[in-house]
């Protein structure tokens, strides 16, 4: 990235300002906002673009007392592998952008929501366009089992669209250490506090316990019938 547009967003890491905006406003249709936080209160790009950054945020230290530094042969698997995902979505990124404009004469993130799941579904299926049936994709997500919930070697292994669902997850759900999951937001949409550090973690001071307790509770009861 050219220093100057990272003295114009010192947030921004790997992506430009346009590329942020489009990932961006991707993932909000992935995981849209609607009665609870979604990926964009998240902060999900972050996640994402510290990820592409380089070397620095793979490893978060057990501690939580900042990231591991890689050298060797683990260092040069680890370079190779963002390379590749990397160039992934600049490509990602352009064919959105091409789609945009076909379809709609506008840049991804200037279009409504509707517009965007348009977009996205050929992105997702684009054998169904090429097979000529597009109304069902044009209605939404075409329906199919998940892509990015497929077992793959690795995340280089999946397909543009397949990544981008994949990190969006990742950014909503991980630990905050890594950029996402803001305010713990991702967490507390499906009921887990989570520690508030790493560090918390692990020393042993924060554990799950209490969401077993239930459970427990029960198959204990269960097994006095």
């Amino acid at each position: 990235m050219k220093e100057q547009e990272k003295s114009a967003n010192p947030q921004r890491l790997f992506f430009n300002e346009r590329q942020w905006t489009t990932i961006e406003a991707a993932m909000a249709r992935i995981i849209p906002t609607d009665d609870t936080p979604g990926a964009r209160e998240a902060g999900a790009i972050h996640f994402l673009d510290r990820y592409l950054s380089g070397l620095d945020y793979i490893y978060a230290r057990p501690d939580g007392s900042g990231f591991m530094e890689l050298h060797g042969k683990k260092a040069d698997s680890w370079r190779e592998r963002i390379e590749t995902i990397r160039k992934r979505y600049l490509e990602g990124i352009q064919e959105m952008g091409r789609r945009s404009h076909d379809l709609f004469g506008m840049e991804f993130h200037l279009l409504s929501p509707e517009q965007q799941d348009r977009v996205l579904s050929r992105m997702e299926k684009p054998e169904v366009e090429a097979d000529g049936s597009s109304e069902q994709a044009e209605a939404g997500l075409a329906p199919s089992t998940p892509a990015a919930m497929q077992q793959y070697e690795t995340e280089t292994d999946l397909e543009f669209f397949q990544m981008l669902v994949l990190h969006t997850r990742q950014g909503f759900y991980a630990d905050p250490i890594y950029g996402g999951n803001q305010n713990h937001v991702g967490w507390q949409t499906i009921g887990f506090s989570g520690p508030s550090s790493l560090a918390e973690a692990h020393s042993g001071t924060y554990n799950t316990l209490k969401f077993f307790a239930d459970a427990g509770t029960g198959t204990e009861e269960g097994s006095k019938v």
